[in-house]
């Protein structure tokens, strides 16, 4: 059995763990996947009073432990590059080390991977903005390149939960054509 302090310090090295699509793509000092982790949390928060807004039902509670878990497993396996992926099961081992170290979330994350639940969509699409978004600002600082992270977009429009958030797609998109 992982001690909590254990639990926590692995967690942590999410803090020093660069995103490695990011370094990849020659982003010099990119964010980290703990830096991510916060961006996704605090879009899925904006976006959970936006659909409330709507009338919508949705269980607050498990999207935000959701946002904040998305990515435990890289805490073990690291963040592997999408490029990297089609030689990985990347999937596989993420569940594992989840199932393994940080059994009490499993079955959140497991949700989450799934994105069959309205939470777990509303955590996806914070997911691909948050990463959309750290794009967008790569590119004003003069990166170029980036075009397969707005590729995200196009499967964002894919999910069921993105008919409620169609003018910040919208507005993103603007952002893009800005650059």
């Amino acid at each position: 059995m992982i001690l909590m302090i254990e639990k926590i310090l692995l967690a942590q090295t999410l803090k020093r763990l660069p995103r490695m699509g990011w370094l990849i793509s020659g982003i010099p000092n990119p964010e980290s996947v703990a830096d991510h982790s916060f961006g996704v949390a605090f879009i899925s928060l904006l976006l959970l009073n936006k659909i409330k807004e709507e009338g919508v039902k949705i269980d607050e509670n498990r999207v935000l432990k959701m946002a904040i878990i998305h990515d435990i497993g890289e805490a073990l396996i690291t963040d592997i590059p999408l490029r990297a992926q089609k030689y990985l099961d990347k999937d596989a081992a993420e569940d594992k080390a989840v199932k393994e170290i940080f059994p009490e979330f499993y079955e959140l994350y497991r949700e989450y991977q799934e994105g069959k639940s309205l939470e777990a969509q509303l955590v996806k699409f914070a997911d691909k903005i948050d990463m959309v978004l750290q794009a967008w600002q790569y590119e004003l600082s003069g990166n170029k390149n980036l075009e397969d992270f707005w590729r995200a977009l196009e499967e964002l429009e894919k999910l069921e939960i993105a008919r409620y958030f169609k003018e910040l797609l919208e507005e993103v998109r603007r952002l893009k054509g800005d650059i």
